[in-house]
């Protein structure tokens, strides 16, 4: 998807994650979302800013998931820049995982 200044695309938080859920966690076959690994998105004018956190501080994917996840963000229509912002509290745990998250991964 090419980034287009002119959509009329409304910029939204749910336009943001609904893109996220493109991008998976490369040791799990789930998106960031649906792993709940995404905490906050904040949108001014046409900067995005995405709050979220890592299943463990010692991932060595680290650097592969934020540049996915800011590539993906500034695809979407009238963003033109995006900022990632790695936290650790709270700390990621399987219940902030989706329901549909937990069957594709036999958590219970």
């Amino acid at each position: 998807m090419e980034t287009n200044q002119n959509s009329n695309l409304i910029l939204t938080k749910e336009v943001v994650l609904e893109a996220l859920k493109e991008v998976n966690d490369p040791e799990f076959p789930v998106s960031i979302v649906e792993l709940g690994l995404v905490y906050d998105v904040k949108i001014i004018d046409d900067w995005v800013g995405v709050k979220m956190t890592l299943t463990t501080p010692g991932c060595g994917m680290q650097n592969v998931i934020i540049s996915s996840v800011r590539h993906r963000v500034k695809m979407i229509p009238g963003v033109s820049d995006a900022d990632v912002r790695l936290v650790w509290q709270p700390t990621w745990n399987p219940s902030m995982m989706s329901d549909s998250a937990k069957l594709k991964l036999k958590i219970k």
